[in-house]
């Protein structure tokens, strides 16, 4: 049913005034594999949090899941989980 965008992975980002540049340009690097990208933070005109969390569906016959998850923890304050959705 999904076919070749069957992988889901999360970033969250502990401290995304610091990391936000770094985790954007890896996520540019393998832009051709994510498909859809949706980022959530608590957002408020008197209080905005630094600490957000990016979904993303990646699609590829060939996803190199493991080097994207070791480039973006190794980025300080950023944790990654994945998986495959195989229904």
């Amino acid at each position: 049913m999904l076919g070749n965008c069957s992988v889901i992975m999360a970033i969250l980002q502990e401290n995304r005034t610091e990391t936000a540049l770094k985790v954007q340009d890896i996520l540019t690097r393998y832009g051709c594999y994510i498909r859809v990208r949706l980022g959530l933070h608590d957002a408020a005109l008197d209080d905005c949090t630094n600490t957000g969390l990016i979904l993303l569906q990646l699609c590829g016959d060939n996803i190199p899941v493991s080097e994207l998850e070791k480039e973006l923890t190794d980025v300080p304050h950023v944790k990654v989980k994945s998986m495959r959705l195989d229904f």
